[in-house]
C-alpha cells in the first residue's frame, strides 16, 4: 500500500523553502554575490542539521528538486541544438575522456592514501569525476555566458553524463557479485548507443513537427504545456530504460530546438524553470551535514583541492589540445571545477552495493557544496586568469598557442582529396585496440598471476620473473604498436594540415609541421595514456603506470620545447617578410595572399589599419590583450616608413598602424571586433 504525501505538508515545505530562499537571494543580490550561494544557505537553514525552527520535509523537497533538474536540462537543450552538439562532439569527447579518467585516477590515489579500501577509492574517484550540469547551467545563465565557451562546456557535460552512465553500469557489474567481462561492458555501451540513436532518430521525426504545429495555434499556454509535457515524457522514457532523467530532458530540449521556435519556448518556460531550479539548489544545501563534515574535514579539503585543481588542469589541457585557444580552454577548465548530482548517485550506489562505508556520501555532498560555492567566482575569475597565463607563458609557447588553432583549422578545412578519412579511422581504431589489449594484459596478469604461480615449480623469485617477464614480452608488441601508430597518426595529420613542398623546392613548412607533429604526438600520448593508467591503476601496486606516463610526457615535452624554439625563428623570419609585403600592399593587391602560400604555418595573415577612432590607438598590446581576448596574434606592424617585427607586449599602437593579424578565422573576426568598427582593411591603390 503506497503512502500519499500530505498536501498540507507539501504546501508547508514549499512555502518554507521559497520564502527562506527569497530572503537569502535578496541578501546575496544586495551583496552582489551569485544567487546560487543564497539558495545553498537557504538549504542549510531549512535542513535538518541546524537547530533552526524552519525545517522543510526532505522527501518533498527532493521530489520537487527532480523537477528543477529536468527543467534546467530542458532549457539547456533548447539553447544547444543537435547540430551544435555534433559540431563540438569530437572536441568535447576527447576533453571529457581525459578529464574523467584523470579525475577517477586522482580520486582513487587520494582514497588509497587515506587508507580506504580499493572499492571505496574507486567510488571516490567516480564521485569526483563528473561535473554538475545544473550548477553550470544556472551560473552561465546568471553571468550571461554565451558563444563558443558555452557550447564547449555543454558538450563536455553531455559526454560526461554518458561516461557516468557507463561508469555506474560497470561498477554495478563489478561489485554486485557478478564477474565483469569485456562482453558485458560492450553490451552496456551498445544498449546506451541504441537508446540514444532510437530516441534521437524517432524524436527528430516527431517532435519538431509537433512543436511547429502547436506554435502555429498562437496560444502561449498551449505551447508551454506541450513543450513541458514533451520534456517530462522523454525524461521519464530515459528513466524507464535505466538512464538519467537529466540526459532525457537535455535531449528533449535539443529535439524541441530543431523546430526553430526555441527562443519563444525558452522565454515561456523560464519562469517555471527558475522556481524549481531554486528548489533543487536548496535541496543540495539541505544535504550539508556540518557534524559529519567536521569529522572528515581532512578528506573533504583534500578532495575539494583535487576536484578544483585536477579539473581545471585536465579540462584546460584537453580543450587546448583539441584546438581551442588558451582563453577558451582556461575558462572551460575553471567553469567545470565542481561536482554535483552524479556524485551523490555514485556514492549512494556504493552504499547500496555494500562496498562503501557510510562516510563517503556526506563527504561527496560537502565537496559538492564547497565546489558549488566557488564555481561562480571561478567563472568570473577565468577571464583574468587566462590573461595572466597567456602573458606569463614563455615567448616560444605564446607563438605556438597563437598558431596551433590555425593549424587545426587548416586540418579541418583540408580539401577532401587531401583527407585520407579511411586511413585516419583505421589508425585510430588500431590505436584503441592496442591500448585495450595492453590494458587486458596488465589486468589479466594482476588477477591471474597467483594462480599461474601455483603451477610453476621454480624458486619463488624465478617463478615471479617467469610470470612477469612473460607478461612484459606479451605486452611489448602492443606498446611498440601504440608508439608506431601514434607517430604515423601525427605524421599523417601534420602533413595533411601543412603539406610538403613538391618538386624538390625548399620546404618552408618544415618548422611548423615539426611543431604540429610533436604537439599531436603529445596529444595522443595523453589521450590514450591517461585513460590507460586510470583503468589499470587499481590492479597495480604503487603508481608505476603514472610514473611511466610522466617519464614519457617529459621526454616528449623536451622535443616539444625544442620544436617551439625552432618555430620562433621561423615566425621571426616570416614576420620580416610580412612587413615587406605590407610595404608593397598599396601596389600589389594580393601580396599577403601570395605570402600565405610562400610561408605556410603562419595562418592566413590579415592586414588591419587602425583609424583614429579605433579602440586600440594609444594602448600597448599588453593593455589591449588582443591575443588573450581573441586568440589572434599581431605578427607584424607596418608604421609609415618604419617597421616593427614581432612586436613586444610594450608596443603602443598608433593611428595609421597596419597590423598583420594571424590566427583562426574566428579569432581574426573577434580581433577586428575588439579593435572597433574603425579597424578596416587597408585600401589598395
Amino acid at each position: 500500500m503506497s503512502t500519499a504525501v500530505d498536501p498540507h505538508e507539501f504546501l508547508k515545505a514549499l512555502t518554507v523553502v521559497l520564502c527562506v530562499a527569497a530572503v537569502t537571494t535578496v541578501v546575496f543580490q544586495r551583496l552582489k554575490q551569485p544567487v546560487i550561494l543564497g539558495y545553498l544557505l537557504a538549504g542549510l537553514i531549512v535542513g535538518p542539521h541546524l537547530p533552526v525552527p524552519l525545517v522543510a520535509d526532505t522527501a518533498v523537497i527532493h521530489m520537487l528538486s527532480e523537477l528543477g533538474v529536468i527543467l534546467l536540462m530542458f532549457s539547456l537543450g533548447l539553447e544547444f541544438s543537435l547540430r551544435k552538439l555534433l559540431q563540438v562532439g569530437p572536441v568535447a569527447g576527447i576533453t571529457a575522456v581525459i578529464q574523467c579518467t584523470l579525475m577517477i585516477w586522482l580520486g582513487y590515489a587520494a582514497g588509497r592514501l587515506f587508507g580506504w579500501s580499493g572499492a571505496e577509492s574507486i567510488f571516490a574517484g567516480g564521485a569526483i569525476a563528473i561535473s554538475s550540469t545544473t550548477i553550470i547551467a544556472k551560473a552561465f545563465s546568471e553571468q550571461g555566458i554565451k558563444g563558443r565557451l558555452r557550447e564547449l562546456v555543454v558538450g563536455v557535460l553531455v559526454v560526461e553524463d554518458l561516461i557516468a552512465i557507463l561508469l555506474m553500469a560497470t561498477l554495478t557489474a563489478a561489485y554486485s557479485g557478478h564477474s565483469l567481462s569485456a562482453g558485458q561492458l560492450a553490451l552496456t555501451a551498445g544498449k546506451l548507443l541504441a537508446f540514444l540513436v532510437g530516441l534521437v532518430g524517432g524524436g527528430l521525426y516527431l517532435v519538431p513537427r509537433a512543436m511547429r504545429a502547436i506554435v502555429k495555434l498562437d496560444r502561449p499556454e498551449t505551447t508551454v504545456v506541450a513543450s513541458v509535457g514533451i520534456c517530462f515524457a522523454i525524461a521519464l522514457l530515459a528513466q524507464w530504460f535505466g538512464y538519467s532523467v537529466a540526459l532525457g530532458a537535455f535531449i528533449a530540449g535539443s529535439l524541441v530546438a530543431e523546430s526553430g521556435h526555441e527562443k519563444e519556448i525558452e522565454h515561456r518556460v523560464e519562469p517555471v524553470r527558475d522556481i524549481f531550479a531554486a528548489v533543487f539548489f536548496v535541496s543540495v544545501g539541505m544535504m550539508i551535514e556540518p557534524k559529519l563534515v567536521a569529522e572528515h574535514w581532512v578528506a573533504v579539503v583534500v578532495l575539494t583541492l583535487v576536484v578544483v585543481v585536477g579539473k581545471i588542469l585536465s579540462v584546460t589541457l584537453g580543450a587546448f589540445l583539441t584546438g581551442n585557444g588558451v582563453r577558451t580552454s582556461v575558462q572551460a577548465g575553471m567553469s567545470l571545477a565542481q561536482i554535483g548530482e552524479f556524485s551523490f548517485i555514485i556514492a549512494a550506489l556504493g552504499l547500496s552495493l555494500g562496498v562503501v562505508r557510510p562516510f563517503l556520501y556526506p563527504i561527496a555532498v560537502a565537496v559538492s557544496a564547497i565546489t558549488t560555492l566557488v564555481t561562480p567566482w571561478l567563472i568570473k575569475a577565468s577571464g583574468p586568469t587566462a590573461h595572466f597565463i597567456d602573458r606569463k607563458l614563455p615567448h616560444p609557447l605564446q607563438t605556438f598557442t597563437s598558431l596551433y588553432g590555425s593549424w587545426l583549422e587548416e586540418l579541418r578545412t583540408a580539401p577532401r582529396r587531401r583527407t585520407p578519412g579511411a586511413d585516419m579511422r583505421r589508425l585510430f581504431f588500431w590505436l584503441f585496440v592496442d591500448a585495450a589489449l595492453l590494458a587486458g594484459v596488465i589486468i589479466g596478469t594482476a588477477l591471474g598471476a597467483a594462480r599461474v604461480l601455483e603451477y610453476i615449480s621454480f624458486t619463488p623469485a624465478l617463478s615471479m620473473l617467469v610470470v612477469y617477464g612473460g607478461a612484459s614480452l606479451l605486452a611489448l608488441p602492443f606498446c611498440v604498436g601504440m608508439i608506431r601508430l601514434a607517430r604515423k597518426l601525427g605524421v599523417t595529420l601534420a602533413e595533411q594540415a601543412l603539406p610538403r613542398t613538391a618538386g624538390g623546392r625548399v620546404d618552408l613548412a618544415a618548422a611548423p609541421r615539426r611543431m604540429l607533429l610533436v604537439a599531436l604526438q603529445l596529444a595522443c600520448l595523453l589521450a590514450v595514456g591517461i585513460p590507460l593508467v586510470a583503468v589499470t591503476q587499481p590492479f597495480l601496486p604503487g603508481f608505476q603506470g603514472a610514473l611511466l606516463l610522466l617519464v614519457l610526457t617529459v621526454i616528449v615535452g623536451f622535443g616539444f620545447w625544442r620544436s617551439a624554439t625552432n618555430l620562433e625563428g621561423h615566425v621571426r623570419a616570416g614576420a620580416q617578410a610580412i612587413v615587406e609585403a605590407l610595404a608593397r600592399q598599396t601596389h600589389q593587391k594580393d601580396e599577403l595572399a601570395e605570402l600565405h602560400a610562400l610561408l605556410p604555418g603562419l595562418g592566413e595573415p590579415v592586414p588591419v589599419r587602425l583609424a583614429a577612432q579605433s579602440s586600440g590607438v594609444g594602448k600597448s598590446l599588453a593593455e589591449l590583450n588582443l591575443r588573450g581576448e581573441t586568440g589572434a596574434t599581431v605578427l607584424a606592424i607596418r608604421r609609415g616608413d618604419t617597421d616593427v617585427v614581432v612586436p613586444t607586449a610594450k608596443e603602443v599602437l598608433r593611428e595609421g598602424d597596419v597590423l598583420a593579424l594571424g590566427g583562426t578565422h574566428e579569432a581574426i573576426d573577434a580581433a577586428r571586433a575588439l579593435l572597433g568598427p574603425s579597424a578596416v582593411r587597408p585600401t589598395v591603390g
